[in-house]
């Protein structure tokens, strides 16, 4: 029975194959993530047609910066030239953000 199921199993996947691009993805649950450094810049982008307005920051620390997209107007959250720590859950087009602590 088992060695039914994989001889269907691939030739299910050689069939697909043979018609041009395959594409196979899967969703990876990293969980919570932070971040840390000077918010050095915040921009806004309102809803544009999509239903989704972003906040974008951009941490500045250790000769490097690291830019973050996040849900909603969170401009209140991240003032500049001040150290944060911030804690998030990645997202497709924006991160969902968690908190958000001066340092």
């Amino acid at each position: 029975m088992n060695r039914l199921l994989v001889v269907l199993m691939i030739a299910c996947l050689l069939s697909t194959l043979s018609c041009g691009d395959v594409f196979v993805g899967g969703a990876i649950n990293l969980g919570a993530q932070s971040a840390a450094g000077m918010v050095s810049i915040v921009q806004f982008s309102a809803d544009n047609g999509s239903g989704v307005s972003i906040t974008i920051i951009t941490l500045a620390g250790n000769s490097a910066a690291n830019t973050l997209s996040f849900c909603g107007d969170q401009r209140t959250l991240f003032p500049l030239d001040k150290q944060v720590q911030v804690k998030f859950t990645p997202g497709q087009s924006c991160s969902t953000l968690l908190t958000v602590s001066l340092v």
